[in-house]
């Protein structure tokens, strides 16, 4: 079969119930006779729950493709593998031939849509209201005129700069760029003041729209400075002070209302060459051009198939509230949110009869999935899981998670709790964020899936860390018409990235194991010695370490003049208090993290979990520090995709890596 067709035959059930019970009818009028009414009676009543039965009998999602073979060798190369989607290895460039574009995916939903619902947002305590399609479009068109009336210039070598919260004002203004080709560049204040002077600075950015006067004067600020003279003028969603235009008026910046420039003009929709969006990497300076960011990969996908996407009120403790009212069917999560979810439905359940009743339930519904069944209605769902699933909206059929590893148990048991399909996705922005997914049908858990049909998926040898693609075992390299093009103005780091034959180098690496798919096992960017001459590669070890119910958040420290390492591990406040409490230990958050006798509990703990995942002796913690404070974007210790700043991490837990290595020398 090949991909297209798949894809538009793909549905939950399958087969023809229909003719099964136009075959049960044929049987009943060759009854005998003889048969009592009462008989007849009875074997209506079996026959009306056989025919109930057959109808609504679970069936299984049929593969795409055979799941033992879900990649296939390039050109005999078992190290090189491309999709078994494919028919040989021409890979897919476009799978609509009319829509080769961002904004071409916006026409296409456009067109299946009209005037039904496009972009969703609500206030406090009430319904979500609706922009249709129709009007998103000529709000983009008349915003994007707009802009071209301040004197931006229909090409995507001009860079329109976009500072503001996910709302659907964010998507208007995306849309508008493109609709006259022009090139996008989100920035976040979570970026912190010098990569905002090097983006706005790199990029030569003079138009910024904006949605409160706080980030407009962020920008004023550096404006203000004289580093960024490029910079002239701001467009704001929401109403200003008149002290906000005065300053700006001051250093040579206008400042205006999105109702002020909305004006008409012909477009200029991009061409398929064209770049799309600047998307700079958290953390650092490394400046990313990209055709697309994820956020904007899983939005346009919707639109281009009519869908509505709705946004969150902005305050991350109204999430669940707005889940519930939204009530998705699609819904993109990262591995800790999930995480937390996992922790949540064990916490909740304390008595070890419910325990007991609630893992045999998950394993009934496991069992369902091993045979390709996945569903919400079984007995199991009815009695136990509907709560869960009502929780999320109770109309989940589809999560995509990625940007971190999950855990294999954590993903099985949430697929048999929720009862929708859960897929799991590998990639990096700098391949438009996916090259790797996992295939409907394959509920098997513990890898990424196999390589997208727009790519091709290589390992490499790490002789350093003992990796050998002969093995089957590397660094991870996509190459594919999703790679992408370069690093702004810097042909040194593009350089290193992508190499002569355009592959591009994650620094991650991958297995490839047995049914094609592939698995991350490590990191190579950051891995270093320790003094004995081990190689650590901390993150791999965080990741094992995650699963350990009291611990959160984890950072693993050493470097090559330690022979072992440490950690800073935040515990989970959800659950800590109560775990610590099963072990005869009382306090509050903050007194356990300050107790001996916890913290030697929480090293046990998770010395054990990762002896079960196979983790070295020298890759365990031998002490750790727990910390009562989270990590976040907000206090600059994740980045804002929530990857661990390492460098960051280091200043800020010195004194505290200090003297864990200083006691154990004495």
């Amino acid at each position: 079969m090949q991909f297209q067709d798949w894809l538009r035959s793909l549905r939950f059930s399958g087969g023809d119930s229909k003719s099964e019970v136009d075959n049960l009818k044929t049987l009943l009028p060759s009854l005998p006779s003889s048969f009592s009414l009462s008989s007849i009676i009875g074997l209506g009543a079996l026959a009306s729950l056989t025919t109930y039965w057959l109808v609504t009998r679970p069936r299984p999602i049929q593969p795409p493709c055979d799941l033992q073979a879900q990649s296939i060798p390039v050109q005999g190369d078992q190290s090189c593998r491309r999709s078994a989607l494919l028919k040989d290895d021409n890979l897919l460039e476009f799978y609509y031939e009319d829509t080769k574009t961002v904004y071409d995916m916006f026409q296409r939903g456009l067109q299946i849509a009209g005037n039904g619902p496009c972009l969703g947002f609500r206030k406090p305590g009430e319904p979500y209201q609706w922009i249709s399609y129709t009007e998103v479009a000529e709000r983009a068109q008349v915003l994007g005129s707009g802009l071209l009336a301040k004197g931006c210039k229909p090409n995507p070598q001009q860079y329109v700069g976009i500072f503001a919260q996910n709302r659907p004002e964010w998507v208007i203004t995306e849309l508008a760029c493109y609709t006259f080709s022009m090139a996008l560049v989100p920035l976040y204040d979570t970026l912190g003041l010098e990569a905002m002077v090097h983006i706005l600075k790199l990029a030569e950015i003079s138009m910024v729209v904006c949605d409160k006067e706080d980030k407009a004067e962020s920008l004023l600020k550096i404006k203000e400075k004289g580093v960024t003279p490029a910079l002239s003028c701001l467009v704001l969603f929401n109403p200003f002070s008149a002290a906000l235009l005065e300053r700006g008026r001051k250093c040579g910046v206008e400042i205006l209302q999105l109702s002020q420039i909305m004006v008409r003009s012909n477009i200029n929709p991009p061409k398929p060459q064209d770049l799309a969006v600047v998307c700079f990497t958290s953390g650092t300076t490394g400046n990313v051009t990209d055709q697309q960011t994820p956020q904007t990969l899983l939005t346009v996908s919707m639109f281009c198939h009519g869908a509505r996407v709705g946004f969150y009120q902005g305050d991350i403790s109204l999430l669940m509230d707005d889940i519930k009212t939204l009530k998705p069917t699609f819904f993109p999560v990262v591995p800790r949110l999930l995480n937390r979810i996992y922790d949540k439905i064990l916490g909740s359940v304390t008595s070890p009869l419910r325990r007991a009743i609630l893992h045999y339930a998950v394993r009934r519904k496991q069992a369902e999935l091993s045979s390709g069944v996945v569903r919400n209605n079984s007995l199991w769902d009815r009695l136990i899981f509907n709560k869960i699933q009502a929780s999320l909206g109770g109309n989940l059929r589809f999560i995509l998670t990625a940007s971190a590893p999950i855990s294999p148990t954590v993903l099985s048991f949430l697929r048999a709790t929720l009862g929708c399909l859960i897929f799991e996705g590998y990639g990096q922005t700098e391949c438009t964020a996916g090259c790797t997914f996992s295939m409907p049908g394959d509920w098997s858990a513990g890898h990424v899936g196999a390589p997208l049909p727009c790519a091709m998926v290589k390992l490499t040898d790490i002789p350093d860390m003992n990796y050998y693609a002969k093995n089957g075992e590397g660094e991870i390299c996509i190459r594919g018409h999703s790679v992408f093009r370069g690093y702004l103005k810097d042909e040194e780091r593009t350089g290193e990235a992508l190499d002569a034959d355009g592959w591009l180098h994650t620094g991650d690496v991958g297995q490839w194991l047995p049914n094609g798919t592939l698995r991350i096992v490590d990191r190579k960017k950051h891995i270093f010695k320790l003094s004995q001459g081990e190689y650590i590669a901390p993150e791999k070890i965080e990741n094992v370490y995650t699963r350990c119910v009291a611990v959160l958040q984890v950072f693993v420290h050493g470097d090559s003049l330690q022979s072992h390492l440490i950690g800073v591990v935040v515990p989970d406040p959800e659950v800590f208090v109560d775990w610590a409490k099963e072990r005869g230990i009382v306090g509050s958050y903050e007194e356990l993290c300050q107790n001996p006798d916890v913290k030697k509990a929480v090293l046990e703990d998770m010395t054990a979990v990762g002896k079960e995942a196979g983790l070295k002796s020298f890759e365990q913690v031998k002490d750790l520090y727990l910390h009562p404070e989270m990590f976040s974007v907000s206090n600059g210790l994740l980045t804002p995709t929530l990857k661990s700043k390492r460098v960051d991490l280091r200043r800020v837990f010195s004194e505290q890596i200090a003297q864990m290595y200083s006691k154990s020398s004495v």
